[in-house]
């Protein structure tokens, strides 16, 4: 048989069907643990509510079914794990799972049976949680790590955007840590919040809100305590650009460091160029580690025009400049061109996680309103 080159076309299409099947396989792996868990956690709780006349009937429960379990299983079923799936019941009591498409699990597996509002087991729990719709393409220990959020608005807007945004547990783990949420609708304009959260592309109509502020880049590793460098944080941004990308938020695509932009006299520098396609705009950045000046607005202003008249397409929105800094000056911004301009922003930045009351205090600064320490 004469060698003959293999179709280029018809190749590629194998490969795509067998990453999407292993891909679709993989995910349906991960929610069938995630659903004998559910399941297991259920079956404990009916269990000790049928034993309540003994007081300790739940320790011995959880000890004995370990030692069993163990036994004829493996690994994975110590007295740890079986009270994270009793928790697990007890926290998401009545729900329905979707995929995606928003189709019910019971759809895509039928085999299984799910507990539903008015379900007769439900009754067994007093003041059951809200219910929750739980996300097939979640694994196992993203929900170990939502079930340590308390507030039920919160933990379901993180269920929806570790699945939208396809978050592995450390970026979920750091998105929480990082009050990502608390931050979000901490925002002046309410209903730009409720759009991020459906991804409603109104966004546009709201920048200012659309970028965070402060950004949490703790993941840097640079010591607060120490003063740094410009190129030492852009240095350090670049060296951890996927998260960089994770904190600024949503459609983010990196185009350059120290971009050259050159007139006919001079040449400039910008510091990072980003793109970001649900806003179809450029994001320049400029970064400062020491106080911010009207020089250094003049001069985001500056490129931001430039990159508009020598780099921005006629499909591109205008391009949006952001100054990063440690702090900010209120009187700067206040009567700097930044308070007018819709294009030109100044956002802090934090080297280290900050605790929620120093959150707080930094989100009450930027709306003029006091904290009440009662409610903390």
């Amino acid at each position: 048989m004469e060698n003959q080159e293999l179709n280029q076309i018809f190749y590629n299409r194998i490969v795509e069907i067998l990453v999407q099947t292993k891909s679709y396989a993989q995910r349906a792996v991960n929610f069938a643990a995630v659903l004998a868990n559910w399941h297991t956690g259920r079956l404990i709780v009916d269990e000790e509510q049928n034993g309540k006349t003994r007081a300790d009937y739940g320790k011995f429960l959880i000890n004995s079914l370990s030692e069993k379990l163990t036994n004829d299983f493996g690994k994975g079923y110590d007295t740890t794990n079986l009270k994270l799936f009793r928790k697990f019941y007890i926290e998401f009591p009545l729900w329905v799972p979707v995929n995606q498409k928003g189709d019910t699990v019971s759809k895509l597996l039928p085999e299984f049976h799910f507990t539903q509002i008015g379900d007769s087991s439900c009754h067994l729990l007093q003041n059951p949680p809200t219910s929750y719709k739980l996300r097939t393409d979640l694994s196992w220990s993203h929900y170990r790590l939502l079930m340590r959020v308390e507030n039920n608005a919160a933990r379901q807007f993180y269920i929806n955007e570790a699945a939208d945004q396809v978050w592995n547990v450390e970026q979920l783990k750091r998105q929480i840590n990082s009050f990502y949420y608390e931050r979000i609708t901490a925002s002046v304009d309410k209903q730009a919040v409720k759009n991020e959260a459906t991804q409603n592309l109104k966004l546009l109509e709201t920048k200012n809100d659309f970028f965070k502020d402060p950004n949490i880049l703790e993941f840097l590793g640079l010591n607060p305590e120490i003063k740094h460098l410009e190129a030492d944080l852009e240095q350090a941004i670049i060296n951890h650009l996927q998260n960089f990308l994770l904190e600024l938020g949503k459609g983010f695509a990196f185009v350059a460091r120290q971009q050259h932009i050159r007139t006919e006299t001079k040449d400039f520098y910008i510091d990072l160029v980003f793109y970001n396609y649900i806003l179809k705009c450029f994001v320049l950045i400029e970064l400062k580690t020491g106080e911010l000046t009207h020089q250094d607005i003049g001069q985001l202003d500056m490129y931001v025009r430039m990159y508009d008249d020598l780099k921005r397409d006629e499909t591109d929105n205008p391009t949006i400049g952001i100054l990063l800094c440690a702090d900010k000056d209120e009187t700067v911004v206040k009567y700097s061109i930044l308070q007018d301009n819709q294009q030109l922003l100044a956002k802090r930045y934090m080297l280290y996680l900050p605790t929620e009351t120093e959150l707080k205090k930094l989100i009450s600064k930027d709306l003029n309103k006091p904290i009440n320490d009662d409610n903390e």
